[in-house]
Order: C-alpha cells, then structure tokens, then sequence
C-alpha cells in the first residue's frame, strides 16, 4: 500500500503480482481524493489487470509499480511507474484506443521530460516513456536516445501485446543503469540548469517587458532590485531568516521585479547558475501565469524559427512553463510532507514522507521565494476549510484542523530550511479581490506570533490605509527586527506611461476625495478618461483610438450582472482563454480586440491593455454623495450589502477593489461607460426592466462627469 501521498498506489513488482486485483483497485480508489469519474475507474481496473498478467517475467526482480504518480510542484499526474533494473518506465495508457495520436506522445515525452528536468532521483537514470493504446496492433521496433540528448528515450509505442517485449529490450539494452534512489517517490523538486537557463535566455530578449511594456527610458526598479539582492546576501552571510515586502502603485512593475530578482540571484553575474543559490517566482494569479508562460513560449519558438532552428511550440512551452509557477502547487507539494491529519495544532514534518536535505532540511530546493500578489494569499478560515474538505472539488490531499493562514504557512515552509531563507513578498495596494483573502495583515501578524526571529524589511508606503487598513506601524511596534526602505516601493506606474499620477486619481475616485478633479484635469491631455452610456459609442472610440499591434478590451466586474443587453459576454474563467483574449491578434475572434467578450479582475490583474472599456454595470453606485455596493440573485433583483457584519464588510471592501483593478489596467486610456439602463414601461405600466432602472445608474454617471470628465 502506498504510504506517498504523491501517488495512489505503491508496490514492488512480486507483492503487486500476488495481490488480489479488486484489492489494488480498491487501494487506489479510496486514496483518490474526491469521486472518480467512471472512465477513470474503468481505466485503473485494466491497467490493473494488463500490469498482472505483462510483469510476471519480472516478479523477482526487485523492481516497483508506483499508479498515478504526482511529479512535485508541477500539477501532472502519470499513469504508472515501473522501476526497473536501474531505468525509469513512464507508462501512460489509452484504454480502447487503437490509433497513435500525437498528442498522446507528446503527453508521455512531457511526463519524461519533468521528472528528468524536475525530479531530483530521476536525474541521473535512463527515462523511457511508453504509450500504450491498448487495442494498437503494432510495436515500436526502433529504440533510440531523444534529440534532447538528457537520457530520455525517444516515446515508444506500443498495444497490450508489445509491453513485456519492450521491457526486456531496454533492460537488455541498457545492462549497467545506476540503482534507482530507494526515496524515489518522495523526490525532492530540483529543477535542472537546462531549464533555469532557458528561463534566463528568454529574459533577457525582453519578453516579459514586451509584456508590460516596460519604460526603460523614464523609470527604472534597479534600485528595489538591488536592495533585494542586499537582503539576500546579508541573509546568506548570517545564516538567517528575512522578508521583504515590496510595495507599488498598479503597474509599477512588481512583476518584473520579481523575476528580475529570481533570474539575478540565480546566476550573479556568472553564465552558468550558481549551485544551491536559486530562486523561484511564483503566484496565485493562475491567468497571469499562463499568459506569461505562453508570450515567453510564442517569442521563444519565433526566435528559433528565425535562427533556422527546427522546434516545435510545444519544446518552447516545456522549456518556459515551469519558470513561473503557480504557488498552490508549491503549497501542496509542502502539505505531502506534513503529518495528517494536525495534532494539537502542530505542523511536524514526516519523515516517512520527505527527505532531509543538507542545508535545505526538510524545505524546498529554492533559498528564495517571491511572492507574487502576496495581498492575496488566504486567510486561515478559507485555507483551513479547503484543506479539510480536500480542494474545491474533494479532489485533493485532505488535511483537517489544519491550524494557519496560507502566510504561515508559507513562512513556516521557507523556516524549515537549516541554513538561511529570504522570501519576497510582492504587495498591490487595496487589490484583495476574492472572498478569504487576508491582504497583508496575516503575514504581520505571522511573523509578530510564530516567526519572531525572522528579520523584517518593508516599504514605508506599506503603513498607508491602503494595506492592512494602515495598521501596519501599530502591529510592527514591538517587534525589534524591523528596517524600513524607501527602496522597496515602486511608486512609478509603467503601466499608464502617459500618466503617473493615474494611480492617485482612481484612489480619489473611490475614496471620493474633493482631489480627483485636480488630478483630472492634470492628467487628461497626456492619458484621455472619456465618459459615455452608448456601449457602441464605447466601442467606437476604442477603434479609433488603437494602432497597430496595440490591445483593446472590454472590463467588467466579477459581480456585474446585467451586461448581456449591451451585447457583451463574460470571458469564460479559464487559463486558455485568458492566454486567447490577451495574446491572440486581431484576426482571431477570440481576441480582447473585438470587444465581444469582457475580462473580470480575476482575469486581468496583473496585466494589461492599451486602450480599456469599463462598463460600469450596477453593482456599485453612486449614491447621496458615497458609495453604495448591490449583488444581483442571478434573475429577478438587485439587493444592497450593509456593513452589518465583518463578512458583509469585506465583501464590500473586495467590491470596491475590482473597480480598483479594472480602472488601472490601461496604459494609453480609456473610456468608461455607465448604461442609461431601460426606461421604458410596458402597456400596462410595468418596467419593462425592473433590473436596469436608470435610477441605478445615473447617481454613478453624474459623480463621473462631475470629476470634468469628456463625455463622447
């Protein structure tokens, strides 16, 4: 039975042939966290019974069977392992499937490729990846090395009937392979230098800052970068534990700190990286995330293409998407090593679970961790809850009376390093947009309560209203390992290029300060803000306004309710699409350009566009002089939030941010549109649209264009 939690089952090759076949189906299936779909169940009982009857011939050869095997911090699952005479068998099936297709091979060679790239006990073994589509009458008959030249064979293909055959001509090929490490399934995550060199390389072609445009020539984040890199020194020199918090206004360039650092600490001046000095980025902004991942790949593989090499996208991808990663899978792959369920309101590590490392102890590879939108991390109440019923869908490791904050917890895995640790935290200013997330207090109040050794370095910005509700110097005051810098806030938006003072005019807009007309009229010339309530309108000016390869959009909230009778769709909530709407030109209707489908700020923050739309729908109005805020029961009403109880409180502080986030997401301008809503009434009287009265719109419209704002 499989003690990992990294896989569902777990055997050597004899007890795995002498066990009852609905007793191994039963194992993997109570293991699996959550409801199997029936495919899936039917799919584990033939492997099951294809496995018994083709690895009888290795029944005493001490080899392992490990089924649906999690590669760390990566978010793939493979089908089996098998362990064999000192050589890794990635195995992944196609139940009923009688035709080879590509994407099949190409999904094995992946799985091979991330445990070479990824895994640290695979690195120094031959890999081979095998297809096996169970009802393909044929067999691979030539076995050669990949052109990645890493020791993967090239993906083998096979039906049922092939798979001892294959076995035996790769053991016979292969006679002297290394032993396999005996901790193999609790491998620690150990990217190889291919990878983080790849990363490096495509850095520094600028991809990243093609992305954000960034204004090399008017402001410049050496200065927060190399203060950073200072922390991390004096935090190696001393053997200790340090955090700094990173402050800036929305499109500063928080993101391109972040990698900067993570690709500067990686390699300091050298070609080649540093050993046991890396860093990793990573974020809970899973479209951010992958629209990054998939401009580095497209830039990449034309780059290539260019130089005459032959690539395909897919190498591209697999070299880039691991660079930046997404911070759950990190949190996750620290949870496996926990024991489960939490005594006493105690995280031990099991030792039965992970492996200690030199130095690293029982911690990840990386001494440095960024944080992207660490604002945003969870509080303890909304980890806690996940975490026991295992994940949104019951689908993941379940862990009851789990006792932290998601901060704590990410504190307290970088604390499980022996040696020194320095974590990042990047901070976007009033931008906690989800329900159960903590903004900066639970990393303060983290760090005051179970870390007080860690030192602190922070942005004097972070003690504004804006973060931790400008509590920040009282909950720090007596705590003695606090610096603050001005170096850690980046106080210059790259974003809006043509107005800097963007971010405080969308402050007094909210906070519904006398300022916002001052700064109005300051910015208007150089950064238009048009005002109208025809959606067409909207549209037409963004036509008119955009050039060449520049982006439009349409932004709505997540809240907005009644946008379909002005011919605007949501974007559907995936990574896919946010990668279409963001990267794809204009000739794909898929495309932010055509201004069909609007982005949420769950989609949008962290990035941008040119020119934006912002329609102002009715979930936050204007009304007798301050803001109201309105959720729609998804038919027949509208109803308004009162601040009676700390969730209502923060629902409306999270309603107030989305308008934040969407109001900073353009870089040259934008239009914003609040509906004239339908004011006509049916023959007998009624509203024809009890849900779109103009009433709910008009106080908005009127507080906009009092700011002098150009109505077109």
């Amino acid at each position: 039975m499989a003690k990992s939690p990294r896989c569902l089952y777990e055997s050597d090759i004899a007890s795995f042939l002498n066990e009852d076949p609905n007793s191994i189906f039963g194992i993997i299936n109570d293991k699996y966290h959550g409801s199997a779909l029936t495919t899936t169940r039917e799919a584990w009982k033939n492997e099951i019974e294809i496995l018994q009857e083709k690895l009888i011939p290795w029944k005493d050869s001490g080899g392992k069977i490990v089924f649906e095997y999690d590669i760390p911090r990566l978010g793939k699952r493979i089908d089996v392992i098998l362990l064999l005479r000192g050589i890794i068998f990635c195995l992944e099936f196609k139940i009923g499937e009688s035709k080879i297709l590509e994407p099949d091979v190409d999904q094995v060679l992946d799985y091979a490729l991330d445990l070479k790239n990824f895994h640290k006990y695979s690195q120094a073994n031959l890999i081979v990846p095998i297809l096996i589509a169970t009802e393909y009458n044929s067999c691979t008959k030539l076995i050669q090395p990949s052109v990645y030249d890493d020791r993967v064979v090239n993906p083998l293909m096979t039906g049922v009937k092939g798979i001892s055959e294959i076995l035996t001509e790769l053991v016979q090929m292969y006679p002297n392979e290394p032993s396999i490490n005996p901790d193999w399934i609790i491998s620690p995550y150990a990217p190889t230098p291919t990878i983080i060199e790849a990363a490096r390389t495509l850095y520094e072609s600028h991809s990243v800052e093609d992305i954000t445009r960034h204004e090399a020539d008017q402001v410049t984040t050496d200065n927060t970068i190399s203060y950073i890199l200072q922390v991390i020194q004096k935090s190696k020199m001393n053997r200790e534990k340090s955090i700094c918090f990173v402050t800036g206004v929305p499109g500063a360039g928080k993101t391109l700190v972040g990698l900067d650092v993570a690709v500067k600490q990686t390699y300091q001046g050298s070609d080649t990286p540093i050993e046991d000095e890396g860093a990793v980025y990573l974020s809970g902004n899973g479209p951010l995330v992958a629209v990054l991942n998939e401009a580095l790949a497209r830039d990449n593989f034309k780059k290539c293409k260019d130089r005459g090499e032959n690539k395909k996208l897919s190498d591209s991808r697999r070299e880039v998407g691991k660079f930046i990663q997404i911070i759950h899978r990190y949190r996750d792959n620290m949870l496996a090593k926990i024991k489960n369920p939490v005594e006493n309101g105690v995280l031990e590590i099991d030792p039965q679970k992970a492996v200690k490392s030199t130095g690293a102890g029982y911690g990840e590879v990386e001494h440095v961790a960024i944080f992207d939108e660490a604002q945003r991390s969870w509080t303890h109440s909304r980890l806690a809850n996940y975490l026991k019923r295992g994940g949104t869908y019951g689908n993941k490791l379940k862990v009851p009376n789990f006792p932290m904050s998601e901060a704590a917890f990410l504190i307290w895995s970088l604390d499980q390093r022996e040696d020194w640790a320095t974590i990042v935290c990047l901070v976007g200013g009033g931008q906690e947009i989800n329900t159960g997330e903590a903004g900066i207090t639970e990393w303060i109040k983290a760090l005051n309560e179970k870390f007080s050794h860690w030192k602190i370095y922070i942005s004097p910005q972070l003690s504004e209203p804006e973060y931790a509700e400008g509590k920040v110097d009282e909950l720090l005051a007596e705590n003695n390992n606090v610096t603050y810098s001005k170096n850690l806030h980046l106080g210059v938006s790259l974003r809006s290029y043509r107005a800097e003072k963007l971010s405080a005019f969308v402050h007094a807009i909210l906070d519904v300060d006398e300022s916002a007309k001052i700064l109005y009229s300051e910015i208007k010339k150089n950064y238009p803000i048009v005002l109208t309530r025809d959606m067409e309108k909207a549209r037409r000016w963004l036509h008119e306004k955009v050039r060449g390869t520049e982006r439009t959009g349409v932004l709505i909230t997540k809240e907005s309710a009644r946008y379909k009778p002005l011919g605007v769709h949501v974007l559907v909530s995936d990574d896919e699409n946010a990668v279409h709407w963001f990267l794809d030109d204009k000739a794909d209707t898929r495309s932010s350009n055509y201004l069909e489908d609007a982005a949420t700020e769950i989609q949008v923050q962290g990035l941008e566009l040119d020119y934006t739309c912002l329609l102002w729908d009715a979930d936050m109005r204007y009304e007798n002089g301050k803001w109201h805020y309105y959720r729609f029961n998804r038919s027949t009403e509208w109803s308004e939030l009162k601040a009676e109880s700390e969730s209502k409180q923060e629902q409306m502080k999270y309603m107030l941010n989305a308008y934040r986030v969407l109001l900073t997401r353009a870089r040259a301008g934008m239009v914003i549109c609040v509906p004239e809503g339908n004011a006509h009434k049916t023959a007998s009287g009624f509203w024809e649209d009890s849900t779109r009265l103009p009433e709910y719109y008009n106080g908005t419209y009127e507080y906009l264009k009092s700011m002098g704002m150009e109505e077109i």
